[in-house]
């Protein structure tokens, strides 16, 4: 399933697979000047690759090396397109190292990505009117980036930031690394946040900062239960409630358990 939206030349794709005659779990890729910022799923690089049939891709960009946003790396280099990743990412996307195991339900959703020849970003990315700043924003994962035209203030972001209030994270994720990301991001000079999802935040300094505002918050409240003597499980319930449906969907790969332990990683040496 694919939604296509239009941002003054910036071209957006909200992507999941159809089960059950419904999208599920979408995710979101951009295109401009002839760059593509993320790719999708394997399942919908078919419905991604019809939708730009008749406009060159020159290089394919990606925030990191997660299934969800590298599915039509190869489809794009097939038809002569770049492909850049950050160094840890690129190795990964390669198959140079070795990706992780997908859980079933990342297989179900998402699917298994072909490996594509990925080369190392580095500190900028040239289109014929554009110039993208490679920003590392390691958190949701540690070799994610974004990436910043400074002269517009986009910032296309990945999962670098994600709206809402986070009640759990997906197994990996490095809160206090999550933080510090946004705040670097909140320093920019941004106009427009382009998201991993494909939403589009039209009030960035708002949006950063109320994100930082709860996660730090949250994490003052874990951190105080935690040395009064409560354990994960009750910390979590106290500070995000129950688990979600997407902690039995993900077999507990994300969970409200999960965020609690990365506040926690390393208290106990401070």
């Amino acid at each position: 399933m694919i939604h296509i939206t239009q941002h003054g030349p910036v071209r957006g794709f909200r992507l999941a697979r159809t089960l059950l005659g419904r999208g599920r779990y979408y995710t979101g890729c951009f295109f401009v000047d002839g760059l593509m910022i993320d790719a999708g799923c394997a399942f919908t690089v078919g419905e991604l690759t019809a939708a730009l049939a008749e406009t060159p891709v020159h290089t394919v960009v990606n925030t990191h090396h997660h299934e969800d946003h590298v599915g039509a790396n190869l489809a794009f280099q097939a038809k002569g397109a770049a492909v850049l990743a950050s160094e840890p990412a690129s190795a990964i996307i390669s198959g140079a190292a070795r990706r992780a195991p997908l859980m079933a339900y990342q297989r179900v959703l998402w699917g298994w990505p072909e490996k594509s020849a990925a080369q190392p970003l580095g500190e900028w990315v040239e289109t014929d009117h554009h110039r993208f700043q490679v920003i590392p924003t390691p958190g949701h994962s540690p070799d994610h980036v974004c990436f910043y035209e400074p002269s517009e203030g986009w910032l296309f972001c990945g999962d670098a930031y994600v709206g809402g209030k986070d009640r759990g994270v997906r197994l990996g994720t490095d809160i206090r690394g999550v933080i510090a990301s946004l705040k670097k991001m909140a320093a920019l000079d941004i106009s427009l946040i382009f998201t991993g999802s494909a939403s589009v935040v039209t009030d960035p300094a708002k949006a950063l900062a109320e994100k930082i505002d709860y996660l730090e918050y949250k994490g003052k409240m874990v951190r105080e239960y935690h040395r009064r003597g409560f354990n994960v499980r009750q910390i979590r319930k106290m500070v995000f409630g129950p688990e979600q449906m997407i902690y039995y969907v993900t077999q507990g790969n994300f969970s409200g358990d999960h965020l609690v332990m990365s506040y926690l990683e390393g208290e106990a040496g401070e």
